[in-house]
């Protein structure tokens, strides 16, 4: 979804302040996994796992346990990608939905990948396919960023 879109509503629209939201690209091999998002916003499009801080957590630990909601997985945090702010407006032109997005790459430990609570599906993928994906192009970039840390490591 393009930043000038309107969301789905939910209880994030129309707040009066950024919330932050936590993204994952986990790794499992040579391939990431992405999730069809089962709630507003972007209910029904494919993403990187994640989700909300919560109120004394750190981010590292909202990573951790966002994609073990989401996915059923336990990963280790490896490496900080972006921060990215996702500003959309209503058709007066106001800011509807506004996230700031801190996006950090993820590797697999343990678990079968399950859609969990926010998930309505879930799959793993590889870079040759990310362009046929129809991801948000931040998405495609953080993917992209994030496998080019993985080979310098």
């Amino acid at each position: 979804m393009s930043a000038e879109e309107t969301p789905d509503q939910d209880d994030r629209s129309n707040l009066e302040y950024p919330f932050i939201g936590i993204g994952v690209v986990v790794w499992k091999g040579e391939k990431f996994l992405l999730i069809q998002r089962g709630k507003p916003p972007g209910k029904g499009q494919w993403s990187i796992p994640g989700g909300r801080q919560e109120r004394g957590e750190t981010v590292k630990a909202a990573a951790v346990r966002e994609v073990f909601e989401e996915t059923g997985l336990t990963v280790a945090v490896t490496n900080f990608l972006d921060v990215i702010d996702s500003i959309r407006y209503d058709e007066d032109g106001k800011i509807s939905f506004h996230a700031t997005l801190i996006d950090y790459a993820a590797e697999w430990i343990s678990g079968d990948a399950q859609a969990g609570s926010d998930a309505m599906d879930i799959a793993w993928h590889g870079l040759d396919e990310l362009a046929e994906l129809g991801l948000w192009s931040e998405t495609e970039r953080i993917i992209r960023q994030s496998s080019t840390l993985r080979r310098k490591r």
